[in-house]
């Protein structure tokens, strides 16, 4: 890969790097070309447990490469259809994948970047990061973002820091909801450790099935249905070999199986 690396560790710890600090890992068609093809290889492989998604250099993502924003604004409108589909499947990927997804921020997020912090399931910052969902300043819209945005920050939050385009720190950030937690630089990769271990004393299939349960919950009234898919959700999972696992670690006050360190194939 050219535009990224990848790395997996002893604990099946998936790391994707963006490698483009010259430009601010802004991205092109090349790095969404690349992460998509990192994020299913992530997905297929059993022996990776999570995935830390991070930015070499000074920043996180400064969004999209200006280089090709300039080709897309001359191509035809089914190309940038083309390009914009690529991109939203490449957010889908990591969004919906059934591990869970960590953020390493630094430096900035903009634009798209802040999509990719909000498409993950957990966002870590350095108190000294900012972030700006910038679209409206070159006269465009944070359009396949957009969702993942409102997810994170709720519909109104999101119109504003669309509609002004404004930089914010990161203690802000985090007020809003678009962070988890923000710690001083050095101290960001110490924090990121803390949320692995937690992360990976879990049981994988069950973190696999919370993720896309959670996904099929909205906020508001909890119907007959949603009650019900609660109850058949449970009873399936609680059946399984997991959950067998994990009573019996529970009961015999030994570690799980899942705990065992893995190796990756990837």
């Amino acid at each position: 890969m050219e535009t990224l690396t990848i790395a997996v560790d002893a604990r099946g710890v998936a790391h994707i790097t963006m490698t483009r600090p010259e430009v601010y890992n802004a991205f092109n068609e090349a790095m969404i070309s690349e992460l998509t093809q990192a994020l299913q290889h992530c997905r297929a492989d059993p022996g990776v447990r999570a995935i830390v998604l991070a930015g070499a250099g000074k920043a996180f993502s400064a969004g999209a490469d200006i280089e090709w924003m300039r080709r897309a604004a001359a191509a035809s409108e089914q190309l940038n259809l083309d390009d914009a589909r690529r991109f939203a499947t490449m957010l889908q990927l990591l969004a919906e994948c059934p591990k869970p997804t960590l953020a390493r921020i630094q430096g900035v997020a903009l634009g798209g970047g802040v999509g990719l912090a909000c498409a993950c399931d957990i966002a870590l910052a350095s108190s000294d990061a900012k972030f700006a969902v910038s679209e409206a300043r070159f006269g465009i819209l944070p359009a396949v973002i957009g969702p993942y945005l409102i997810n994170a920050v709720g519909p109104r939050q999101a119109r504003r820091l669309a509609l002004t385009a404004a930089r914010i720190g990161a203690a802000e950030a985090l007020q809003m909801g678009l962070l988890h937690e923000v710690v001083a630089a050095d101290d960001l990769d110490a924090a990121l450790e803390r949320w692995l271990t937690e992360l990976l004393a879990g049981g994988p299939q069950a973190q696999g099935e919370i993720k896309a349960l959670f996904a099929q919950l909205e906020v508001g009234p909890v119907t007959p249905a949603v009650r019900e898919l609660t109850a058949q959700t449970i009873a399936r999972v609680r059946t399984g070999a997991e959950a067998r696992e994990g009573f019996a670690a529970f009961v015999g006050k030994r570690p799980a199986a899942w705990l065992g360190k893995t190796e990756s194939g990837l």
